[in-house]
């Protein structure tokens, strides 16, 4: 059964560790992720992109797809099914597919319609028994074709945002989607610091998890980052092993063309990035 992310977030948050939220994009990566955070009994939060659930036919076969595997994988670990930088209609939609969370991505928007809209749909949520995430000053990089330099989110605006009753809050601090540059400052601690100072107890979201170095994610997670997401990394593991798979010419061997053993090694390597993770984030057995 799916779960709303708030109860996992609010013990993530209280007990100094974070939820690793994984991206994604067919049934071999959600059995790769659901099987590991049963072997390490976390707690996880499966995050689509608006781009992943059109790719997936629509948000219905998503949570019909994610509900199914809970039951026949028999997980019993806590799991959130969660709209990832979802638009005012993305989150609507989710709302109706049966997603146990959304994040409402308003943060191109001024803050009074930014607050506008995350307040209708906090409303929603909440009478549906679902946790929304809200966001303050975009994330840099791309994501379904939007676009963001990485801005530092406004300490101020976070709190009129945390004040509308959302369940965590992703702050820009200076972190990416996908790959970082090599001239990449780093995350910017004064900012995170002084946004866990005026939302007080509320989780907060670490976007762009990927090349992160492991000891900025630990102080992140030390300054009151609860949730953290990653998809790139997991891209980019899968296609190096589907990779040297091919290039090893295994396909061409036997039966080695069925997508079951082509697509076996790139899930394996999913698996291993999602542990590592795991691990990282300090999940394991919270569940």
């Amino acid at each position: 059964m799916l779960v709303s992310a708030k109860e996992m977030l609010d013990k993530a948050k209280a007990g100094h560790y974070a939820v690793g939220h994984f991206n994604i994009n067919n049934l071999e990566w959600t059995k790769s992720i659901l099987s590991v955070a049963q072997e390490m009994n976390s707690p996880v939060i499966l995050g689509v992109s608006e781009g992943a659930g059109k790719y997936m036919t629509g948000y219905k076969t998503v949570a019909a797809m994610v509900k199914a595997m809970l039951e026949e994988m028999g997980i019993t670990v806590p799991v959130a099914l969660h709209l990832d930088h979802g638009s005012y209609e993305g989150c609507k939609k989710c709302i109706e597919a049966g997603f146990s969370s959304i994040m409402f991505d308003g943060s191109h928007f001024s803050i009074e319609e930014n607050i506008e809209k995350t307040k209708e749909l906090v409303a929603l949520a909440h009478a549906n028994g679902m946790s929304l995430e809200a966001e303050v000053g975009s994330i840099g990089g791309e994501e379904d074709g939007v676009i963001g330099a990485g801005e530092f989110a406004d300490p101020n605006e976070c709190k009129m945002i945390a004040d509308l009753g959302v369940d965590f809050l992703a702050a820009g601090i200076g972190n990416i989607h996908g790959k970082y540059p090599a001239n990449w400052p780093g995350l910017n601690f004064d900012v995170l610091a002084k946004v866990q100072e005026k939302t007080g107890n509320l989780p907060l979201v670490l976007h762009g998890g990927t090349g992160i170095p492991a000891e900025m994610i630990q102080k992140a997670i030390n300054l009151g980052v609860s949730k953290i997401n990653v998809n790139t990394e997991c891209q980019l593991s899968f296609a190096e092993a589907t990779r040297k798979y091919i290039e090893a010419g295994k396909d061409l061997e036997g039966k080695g063309f069925d997508p079951r053993k082509l697509l076996a090694p790139g899930a394996e390597a999913i698996k291993a990035t999602v542990r590592e993770k795991i691990e990282l984030f300090g999940s394991a057995n919270k569940a």
